[in-house]
């Protein structure tokens, strides 16, 4: 594995300042929630002996990894549910957090301080997501003395209100889209959202004015509920605008990098899936003027640290500034693949009070794409998926992590197979990343990992990524926001025959797994007397079921489905089939029902229904079962109202999103058994509705 960017230490420290206590930490860290000072941040000097990481999963191990590399000791912070996850076994210290949501454990700001003081840590790095962008949690660590791994408070506040932060960059010079206070039909579409957090959470779309206050009622609520602010605002909605973003990285000696740009256009209910650097397709001038623009942002709230600036960019080259992300993104990686960068690393030094190691950030060289693997399943909306994770395994020339450049592919992940997936914390399994020299490369390169890749537990958007990534529109560049929803039919289109043969396999592969198969006198036991034909039925993850119908003699495989198929060898965990001249291998595992088939060219997930249908216990036409375990948000309907199919009746929220369940038939609803609040499982009647009389 070579690397175009190998990195030195000129690129993460120096001795022109070293580390000494003649600047000691001081308490002149600004307290205002408004705009703060234009002021350089006072310096620090005092080196990092032990880092509390405030965060949990993928990030967390990432930071450990950068600190076992630089000799720093780890602290670890955790709840309940992460009990035996990865991120608590590699620190060097663990701090249980007592509870199971993130309410009650990760975002407790004072019990994270309390943690890091009594576990003897001397610095604080909050990830992303959680705390990691607020002023107030940022204020608590350094008023309890310790090192605070990121930007100042004030500068933080400053960019915590989208609205506020809009005023501002507006005066610095920075091209914003103004918010519309009173939306008129000439307006449309319109996107509704949150002016504090972000992660799509208080997001929605608007095509109609009539639709315009439910959806801001509905986007009040996620707000209040997941930032603890229900303010919300209106803006213009571009359907083929582009998300591009600026990594920024400042110190506190006056220098502001512009480390590169990003695309992050592919994106589900307006969170990111497919990432990429630098930026595709974009003009040296368009381009010079987002980072200058970047800069900008950064130097008008005194800015230090790792931040990004992010950017709505139109058709014609347009741009305007949408919001600050004060911390490291969760696509960082894509930038230290085209720069040899270590992010963490200088976030660190900065911290320490160095500086950075010239007056300009390193150039790109080549392409990165990253792809964000969640246990979701994107044909049923996106609906997140639970359970246990039997093996998470990323096939060919990668490390888990690698600081320096360059390496061709890279998995960040923050679970181990073994493992649960709960609804409590965020759909994410993995990070996925490949560099190449160029995009094209980089995009096959990533493709090609991901369809190989061993993915066997809940339900994921694999199969969804490989298709986005080697689409001929995302090939030629043409990415936008709304590509995932203009490509829905070609990206989510079930692929019957491939989950046939998957589904013949399963079947051989069960049946060579039977004793009387192991100790048979024919090769894999197979029988050599007419007979009537096995059947096994499967159901595919889109709901298909297949039916296998096949039979073995001595002149071979007789499979009615597929008449031109014949077995070469088949065991448990391997079987080959061929077409004519063609060979294909089949890898099979089963965890109990599921079966997941994997080739080098793709996976099928199968589940395994009985031979005969059982007629009893089916569910009633108009029961409304629970799609996922998860919370009860709120409630949209009483019983004995006339509903119609499609119509919401409530809303879940699992994995740091609300999902809306819908009602299952016209009728009238008989029973509503759900109430705010009420935890459910996945299964779990909600409602009844009765054919109208």
């Amino acid at each position: 594995m070579t690397t175009d960017h190998p990195r030195t230490d000129e690129h993460l420290r120096t001795d022109e300042h070293p580390r000494t206590d003649d600047h000691p930490r001081t308490d002149e860290h600004p307290r205002t929630t408004g705009t703060p000072p234009i002021t350089t941040p006072p310096i620090t000097t005092r080196p990092i002996t032990n880092l509390l990481v405030a965060n949990r999963g993928e990030i967390a191990r990432r930071i450990f990894r950068t600190c076992r590399a630089l000799g720093i000791a780890t602290t670890a912070v955790y709840a309940d549910p992460d009990a035996a996850a990865p991120h608590v076994r590699e620190a060097d210290t663990a701090v249980r957090l007592p509870g199971a949501a993130p309410a009650d454990t990760y975002l407790r700001g004072e019990l994270i301080v309390r943690a890091a003081l009594d576990a003897g840590a001397d610095a604080v790095h909050p990830g992303y997501g959680f705390l990691s962008e607020s002023a107030e949690f940022a204020r608590a660590v350094l008023d309890a003395g310790l090192c605070w791994v990121g930007p100042p408070p004030a500068a933080i506040a400053a960019m915590g209100s989208k609205t506020a932060a809009k005023q501002l960059m507006r005066k610095a010079g920075v091209p914003v889209l103004d918010a519309l206070d009173v939306p008129t039909g000439a307006d449309l579409p319109l996107l509704v959202k949150a002016a504090a957090g972000g992660g799509g959470r208080g997001m929605r779309i608007v095509r109609d004015l009539a639709d315009l206050p439910a959806e801001l009622a509905a986007a009040r609520a996620e707000a209040a509920k997941a930032f603890g602010s229900d303010e919300v605002f209106c803006e213009r909605y571009l359907p083929t605008g582009r998300h591009v973003e600026v990594q920024l990285l400042a110190d506190a000696h006056g220098t502001v990098w512009a480390v590169g740009d990003r695309d992050c256009s592919l994106q589900r209910r307006h969170q990111k899936v497919i990432e990429e650097a630098p930026a595709p397709g974009l003009p040296d001038e368009v381009r010079a003027a987002l980072h200058a623009a970047a800069v900008s942002a950064a130097r008008a709230i005194g800015y230090t640290g790792a931040g990004t600036a992010e950017f709505l960019l139109a058709e014609d080259g347009r741009f305007w500034f949408l919001e600050m992300n004060t911390r490291l993104q969760v696509e960082h990686p894509v930038t230290e693949a085209v720069t040899g960068l270590d992010l963490v690393a200088l976030q660190l030094a900065v911290a320490e009070g160095e500086k950075l190691p010239g007056p300009d950030a390193p150039p790109t060289t080549g392409h990165a794409v990253e792809a964000r693997l969640y246990a979701e399943d994107p044909a049923k909306d996106w609906q997140p998926a639970t359970g246990t994770l039997h093996r998470l395994e990323l096939v060919g020339d990668h490390q888990e992590f690698t600081s320096t450049g360059a390496a061709g592919l890279r998995l960040d992940s923050g679970v181990a197979p073994g493992g649960e997936i709960t609804p409590h914390y965020d759909a994410m399994l993995a990070k996925v990343i490949a560099w190449a020299p160029t995009r094209a490369a980089a995009a096959r390169r990533l493709a090609d990992a991901l369809a190989r890749a061993k993915v066997h537990g809940p339900a994921t958007n694999r199969e969804l990524l490989v298709r986005a990534l080697r689409h001929p529109a995302f090939l030629a560049g043409r990415v936008h926001t709304g590509f995932l929803a203009e490509h829905a039919a070609g990206l989510l289109a079930p692929d019957a025959e491939g989950a046939g043969r998957a589904a013949l396999a399963a079947a051989l592969a069960e049946a060579a797994a039977r004793p009387a198969a192991r100790t048979g006198a024919l090769p894999s036991g197979w029988r050599n007397l007419p007979s009537q034909p096995q059947v096994r039925r499967y159901r595919t993850e889109d709901g298909t079921e297949t039916v296998v119908r096949y039979r073995l003699t001595r002149d071979g495989l007789r499979a009615e489905e597929h008449p031109g198929v014949a077995l070469v060898e088949a065991s448990a965990g391997r079987v080959v089939l061929s077409e004519g001249d063609v060979r294909r291998s089949y890898e099979v595992a089963r965890h109990g029902e599921r079966v997941h088939v994997d080739t080098p060219f793709g996976s099928t997930v199968l589940t395994a229904l009985p031979r005969f249908p059982d007629p009893v216990g089916q569910s009633d036409p108009g029961a409304l079962l629970a799609p996922m375990p998860g919370t009860v948000v709120r409630t949209a309907a009483e019983v004995g109202d006339t509903v119609t199919a499609g119509q919401p009746l409530l809303w879940l929220e699992a994995m740091k999103m609300e999902h809306k369940v819908t009602a299952p038939a016209d009728g009238v609803l008989a029973e509503l058994r759900a109430t705010p609040g009420q935890q459910v499982e996945l299964g779990a009647l909600l409602a009844v509705v009765h054919p109208a009389s």
